[in-house]
């Protein structure tokens, strides 16, 4: 109850303040183009921030991302959500589920385990519906609408 009525405050401090909350991230669909018979586990994180501190703190890339990402779990709290997929061989796809506080994020971020170290996460704040596709390359991601 308490925890509810703070995330309602901030996010309407957010809007007070010239931030909008998430457009409500309503799916994500997730996709993978790889060979069946390549032995390789990928992983997505979608990340959830409700937070403005937390947001200032988040890593701007893949390899920061998953170096800290138990820390920055830690540390954010009740302030942030992550769902972790993971993609075993043979895997062709998969809906996520998500927190039900979603709409109530600033922002929406995703990171790809199968990307290049240096690549930023992909904001898909106002996206209704995400379809993330994992090839060879690394992640692609886009709206599915």
């Amino acid at each position: 109850m308490i925890i509810r009525a703070l995330s309602r405050l901030a996010a309407a401090l957010a809007l007070l303040f010239g931030m909008t909350p998430a457009q409500a991230v309503d799916s994500v669909f997730i996709q993978s183009q790889l060979d069946y018979n390549a032995i390789l586990i990928s992983g997505v994180d979608i990340v959830f921030i409700y937070d403005e501190q937390i947001l200032a703190q988040f890593p701007d890339n893949k390899s920061a991302w998953y170096s800290a990402k138990g820390q920055f779990i830690e540390q954010a709290g009740e302030q942030a959500d992550v769902v972790s997929i993971f993609i075993p061989q043979g895997f062709d796809s998969e809906m996520a589920s998500l927190p039900e506080r979603r709409d109530q994020a600033l922002k929406v971020f995703i990171y790809g385990q199968h990307d290049a170290s240096d690549a930023s996460p992909v904001d898909v704040t106002t996206m209704d519906d995400v379809l993330v596709q994992i090839d060879q390359f690394g992640i692609l991601v886009s709206s599915r609408n």
